[in-house]
């Protein structure tokens, strides 16, 4: 049974940081793109960041540039997204995503195939 398993979210103070995990279970996913996606209350889910399979490759939505940073670790195969600056609109449910196709990531939430279960990020203001 595969698992994607996030962690480190919680509540911050607008322009403190966090560093959100996602852990695989199940199948490694070393060869795989992933990605992060975030869903606020009442609007649709959408995407953050990708990876590819070994990191040479990111994308990071406009919105978060030059504040969030995805990696990974393969050997942990484990996938992190960094959070620096957080402002109050980054408050969401943000999902660890993993893609079956190897090598490529993507910034479509069609693309990926297997989804964690959500993790709430709370930012006061």
């Amino acid at each position: 049974q595969v698992q994607l398993v996030e962690s480190g979210g919680g509540l911050v103070q607008a322009g403190g940081s966090l560093r959100l995990s996602c852990t695989a279970s199940g199948r490694t996913f070393s060869r795989n793109g992933m990605g992060w996606f975030r869903q606020a209350l009442g609007k649709e889910r959408e995407f953050v960041a990708a990876i590819n399979w070994n990191g040479g490759w990111t994308n990071h939505a406009d919105s978060v540039k030059g504040r969030f940073s995805i990696s990974r670790d393969n050997a942990k195969n484990t996938v992190y997204l960094q959070m620096n600056s957080l402002k109050p609109e980054d408050a969401a449910v943000y999902y660890c995503a993993a893609r079956s196709v190897y090598y490529s990531s993507s910034v479509k939430r069609e693309d990926y195939d297997y989804w964690g279960q959500g993790i709430l990020v709370t930012v006061s203001s």
